[in-house]
């Protein structure tokens, strides 16, 4: 029986030296671990579940000692935090494979309360960096001045490349039946009627000048008769760097943010990718005539940028929510010198 390798907590990072043709990915992830940790489970909104909660929600599926024992697995908000550290693991194995380079996961405010604003001790021996934007608006989190230049020295790097995803923005409007429409749309019962992520992501994209926006939170149509994902409509004439090459789908999620595009000048701003949406349950976006949603969307290199800029959410670096040959040859390809 296989065994996972001997794992550490709460010590320094250790930078990894550049070397040609060996990428240094990153993962930075916006949330306050206690902010996130520390919500009221008696509040409805803008929370993720509690471990029990996602036990009830999904029986059988976490009724193993793994995740039921308490004495082995957190069963409060916590838990289901660690859920997405164990499912982004199988992205770190495939880009540790790729470049030789272990995958620092990275926190704004970690489990033991240390704070790491996103500065030159993440950037500095990193390449292509990951900013998963899954806090959620109520915890305040904010990019600050310093922080954006440090990001923007970063892109001034020749080779470099930034993937950011706020992630998606349910229950936006005041208007109660127009959150109902929505639930009803992606139908996770273990998503509220208002969870409105991504307010770090978002304040460092619009000081860097990133005219992108997460929108909603829409269900994609699948492959009939399966869980799978329709494929994704590819614009492989604006993909001229081969971010898709062999890339035919990602992975499936009840609640993808659109991301919309605020300027028009496709010279700067390409959407490469667009995803079908599940017509067969009402959303506002469709019944205002959208029938795909924004997927994957890249600024190349421009505007005294050397580097590169992708919005695509964080739910496409995670398995738990499946992971086939298409998606890892996604993660292949943002691992790999182009």
């Amino acid at each position: 029986m296989s065994r996972t390798p001997a794992r550490t907590y709460n010590q320094n990072h250790s930078p990894r030296k550049q070397a040609k043709g060996h990428r240094r990915v990153s993962v930075y992830t916006s949330w306050s671990y206690p902010g996130e940790a520390n919500r009221d489970p008696a509040g409805m909104d803008n929370r993720f579940s509690t471990m029990t909660e996602v036990r009830r929600v999904s029986w059988p599926a976490y009724e193993s000692p793994q995740w039921a024992d308490p004495g082995r697995f957190q069963q409060g908000i916590s838990g289901s935090l660690e859920l997405f550290f164990w499912a982004w693991v199988r992205f770190q194995k495939v880009v540790e494979e790729t470049t030789g380079y272990a995958v620092p996961m990275f926190q704004r405010v970690d489990q033991a309360g240390f704070t790491l604003p996103l500065d030159e001790r993440v950037l500095d021996d990193t390449d292509t960096l990951l900013v998963f934007g899954l806090d959620h608006n109520v915890t305040g989190q904010v990019a600050t001045p310093e922080e954006i230049e440090a990001v923007r020295a970063f892109l001034a790097r020749e080779g470099t490349c930034l993937v950011i995803g706020p992630h998606h923005d349910v229950g936006h409007s005041e208007d109660l039946e127009e959150r109902a429409l929505e639930y009803a749309h992606h139908g996770d019962a273990l998503v509220p009627r208002q969870q409105r992520f991504g307010g770090y992501a978002r304040s460092l994209m619009q000081g860097l000048g990133i005219p992108v926006e997460n929108r909603w939170g829409l269900r994609p149509a699948v492959v009939e008769g399966t869980n799978r994902s329709a494929p994704l409509t590819v614009r492989e004439d604006l993909d001229t760097r081969g971010w898709l090459h062999g890339v035919k789908n990602f992975n499936f999620h009840m609640h993808l943010p659109h991301y919309a595009v605020t300027l028009e000048d496709v010279r700067s701003v390409r959407v490469l990718a667009t995803q079908p949406i599940d017509r067969t349950r009402p959303h506002p976006f469709t019944n205002a005539g959208n029938t795909e949603f924004n997927a994957l969307v890249w600024m190349p290199p421009g505007d005294g940028r050397a580097g590169d800029v992708l919005v695509a959410d964080s739910t496409i670096f995670s398995t738990l929510f499946g992971a086939d040959e298409s998606l890892k040859r996604f993660w292949k390809n943002l691992a790999t010198d182009r």
